[in-house]
């Protein structure tokens, strides 16, 4: 049941909702003061909570690997014979106007900002731009001699060039 809270600031009585169930300090709530002068008078504070999010059992990563480039990149991992990052982004040009990256590079090169995705041992690290663009691909690899090399299902792409290497948001 809900009730509220009589909060005194200067000579004025704010109302602030309070539940049972949930401490004042963790739930949202905003207050107002008014004033008897006019509108431009009033000041109003406002409190949200925010929660920061938890990997879920069976919550899709924001960048998913296939099987088939799963093993090669771990291949080539080995065969560089350091444990290296898998940094994937995008950037201006491209047939179809922005162009992926895509980059092997130190653990030690990751930044604050970076989000860092874990897949089955592997890590792939995308920076906080192009990860707007790049949210919910698939990166796929295909050993055909015509046509091989890694591939990219976006489905922020509303359309792709020919080769596949860049698209158009």
């Amino acid at each position: 049941m809900a009730s509220s809270t009589a909060l005194r600031c200067s000579s004025t009585i704010c109302k602030l909702p309070i539940t049972n169930s949930v401490p004042f300090h963790c739930k949202p709530f905003s207050i107002s003061f008014s004033s008897n002068y006019n509108r431009f008078n009033r000041l109003s504070i406002r409190s949200s909570a925010a929660t920061s999010a938890t990997p879920a059992e069976g919550l899709a990563p924001a960048i998913s690997l296939t099987d088939n480039a799963l093993k090669h990149l771990r291949r080539i991992r080995t065969d560089r014979g350091e444990d290296v990052t898998l940094r994937v982004g995008v950037k201006q040009g491209g047939c179809s106007g922005m162009s992926y990256i895509m980059d092997f590079e130190s653990r030690e090169n990751t930044k604050p900002v970076d989000s860092v995705i874990e897949l089955n041992g592997f890590t792939i690290v995308c920076d906080p731009k192009s990860l707007l663009f790049l949210y919910g691909m698939e990166l796929d690899y295909n050993d055909a001699l015509i046509g091989g090399g890694f591939s990219f299902q976006n489905p922020n792409a509303s359309k792709t060039c020919s080769c596949g290497k860049s698209f158009a948001a």
